[in-house]
């Protein structure tokens, strides 16, 4: 990213700032999300109770979008609201029926959020007329206008809803979305709560993008100083340190690079309130407690954790996997997690999501009454990438041989490649990013004759600031900032659905994708072309595929596929776990496979929305 100048906030201004969001915690609804246990396995939806006062039952619902006052830090801006709330009111369905909600526009004529609206159900599988992306799946809901959103609600679980219009999801339009599900649970539980994690900012949201464009770096207060080299230097030498600062800076990157907006400019929410204002969910010593935990951020990774409560989570995406146990767990924006958790021998454990840069946090409280805090831990170190972290390891001493990098990335470096010069052996690009490659277990996981990750000719452009030289599956990589923190770290190898392949068939084909980007010049895009110039990528109705992603990034990013299940698969290309959004490391090549059984135009997307605005994203087409 560019060395590009800053002001950073004075200490005592961020201290104030910090004290200011607790104070003002209460310029929105919070206290959402409880539900006694009451008989809901045998089929009786729960109904709203003390302490939950925003939950909309039924089968029929009236959301109207306006836009409402909310003061989160000291100010009041103007955000985006369903009927006068953020977060919009919890949604709770039931498998089985069939839903109407009546979608109202009510945004001012002046309003800085636009004139058109939408409502995205994330994960849900509907008609794609209905799933609520203009452009694609309808033309958006204009002002005055109503939208009568219809369809047979097919799942169980935990979801969420948003909007798809510019960046009215950052202003505050999302909402939690419970779907009771036909059959019993496996898992028992007495209480119920939502945890909705969410990233606030006072900027006009189209400023924020605008900053991004001109200034990538603006939030990176932590770049590496002159303590920092001599530091280095105490524990790796001379040699080696200078040879990792002039990597680094002939990639015009730094490795404090882990999130474009953080802490520095967001504020972070629990269920609409921040962290002094401390969210609250009650429970009785010995009791089952599910949380249900959404990132509906922005652009915010959240690492999670509950100092002295194991959670074992039992669902992932709204789907089902065999428990598992954990002290922590990251969750990428637009996953949600479902864990089970049995508090007893104090009174009060300090629910704690920090973001992956170190930023930052937000915590709320599991508690016997309302009013009691337990001790909030600090936020962990802030980590750094490495070679390894970006694909760049195996290649040399110590993972640092760069000479896979990008024509761009290299300059005035020696034995560059340039990307043009990576063109897949064996693998056709031209049509759609499809490939011809026969079906098989990782298919692309072969590096090619050079033993190196190979890279399609679209990405030899001036957008695209660096290539993985030997991407891998990390499935069982905690995480960046994560790795041997002494806890026990979900990992995606953890994850396996209670149930076996749903299609069972091979993929008939495999399609290859690349994510990429320009960190300075903050452009993203899939095989190095960005949204306005290419082409759909197109399915044929019912078949069953493959596609593989690889992060040529040094940034994380969640790909979501609206309208159809995304079956990840473990390294030998077997049936893991069944989701909607696929988090993507730096460095990373992952497999799914897809079943196109959903005729229509739906979006493909980083679900990060400043890289989806800034071009990463796709048209999916499945035609007969």
């Amino acid at each position: 990213m560019s060395s590009s100048p800053h002001v950073p906030v004075p200490p005592v201004l961020a201290s104030r700032r910090r004290f200011i969001q607790g104070l003002a915690a209460g310029g929105a609804v919070a206290g959402l999300g409880l539900w006694p246990n009451r008989g809901w396995g045998a089929g009786q939806p729960a109904l709203n109770g003390p302490g939950n006062p925003n939950v909309l039952t039924g089968t029929r619902f009236d959301l109207n979008i306006g836009e409402t006052p909310m003061n989160f830090t000291g100010l009041t801006r103007p955000a985006i609201t369903v009927n006068g709330t953020v977060p919009a009111p919890i949604l709770r369905w039931r498998e089985g029926t069939t839903v109407d909600l009546f979608v109202s526009n009510r945004l001012p004529p002046n309003s800085i959020h636009g004139h058109s609206t939408s409502i995205h159900w994330h994960g849900i599988l509907l008609p794609a007329n209905m799933d609520g992306v203009p452009g694609l799946s309808f033309d958006g809901i204009d002002r005055g206008e109503t939208y009568h959103y219809r369809f047979d609600v097919r799942q169980g679980g935990t979801y969420w809803y948003h909007s798809h219009s510019a960046f009215q999801e950052q202003a505050g339009l999302y909402g939690a979305l419970i779907i009771d599900p036909l059959a019993p649970e496996p898992f028992h539980y007495d209480r119920d709560y939502v945890v909705l994690l969410t990233d606030w900012t006072d900027l006009d949201p189209t400023a924020l993008f605008a900053r991004l464009k001109k200034m990538s770096d603006y939030d990176n207060f932590a770049k590496q100083t002159v303590g920092d080299f001599f530091d280095d230097v105490q524990d790796h030498g001379l040699a080696a340190t200078i040879q990792n600062r002039k990597m680094w800076g002939e990639m015009r990157m730094t490795p404090t690079d882990l999130s474009d907006v953080n802490g520095n400019t967001y504020t972070f929410l629990m269920n609409g309130t921040t962290s002094l204002g401390n969210w609250t969910g009650l429970f009785r010593s010995g009791e089952k407690v599910r949380l249900r935990f959404i990132n509906g951020s922005s652009m915010t990774h959240f690492d999670v954790r509950i100092p002295g409560l194991k959670m074992t989570v039992v669902a992932a995406d709204g789907q089902y996997v065999h428990p598992v146990s954990v002290d922590e767990f990251r969750i990428a924006t637009a996953e949600t997690f479902d864990v089970i958790v049995e508090p007893s021998g104090q009174d009060a454990f300090t629910i704690f999501a920090q973001d992956l840069g170190r930023t930052g946090f937000v915590a709320g409280t599991l508690a016997t009454r309302e009013g009691l805090r337990a001790p909030v831990p600090r936020v962990d170190p802030k980590p750094l990438l490495t070679m390894d972290d970006m694909g760049h390891g195996m290649m040399g001493h110590g993972g640092h041989d760069m000479s896979a990098m990008s024509g761009g990335a290299m300059a005035g470096m020696q034995h560059s490649v340039p990307a043009s010069a990576a063109g897949h052996a064996g693998m056709d690009h031209s049509q759609h990013g499809t490939s011809s490659m026969a079906p098989g277990p990782m298919a692309t996981m072969d590096h090619g004759a050079a033993g190196m990750q190979q890279h399609p000719a679209s990405e030899d452009n001036p957008l695209v600031d660096m290539q993985t030289m030997n991407p891998v599956p990390k499935l069982d990589d905690p995480g960046i900032g994560l790795r041997d923190n002494g806890r026990r770290v979900l990992t995606y190898a953890d994850l396996r659905s209670t149930f076996s392949d749903p299609d069972g068939r091979e993929p008939g084909r495999t399609v290859e994708l690349h994510l990429t980007g320009h960190m300075e010049r903050f452009a993203w895009s899939f095989d190095g072309e960005k949204f306005s110039d290419a082409e759909p990528l197109r399915l044929n109705y019912g078949e069953r595929m493959r596609i593989v992603l690889v992060n040529d990034t040094m940034m994380t990013h969640p790909i979501h596929l609206h309208g159809m299940w995304s079956d990840l698969e473990d390294e030998q290309g077997n049936f893991m776990v069944r989701k909607h959004t696929i988090d993507m490391p730096p460095g990373s090549k992952r497999a799914y496979r897809v079943r196109a059984d959903a005729l229509g135009r739906w979006a493909y997307h980083c679900h990060l929305l400043y890289h989806m605005e800034a071009g990463m994203f796709r048209e999916v087409r499945v035609e007969e």
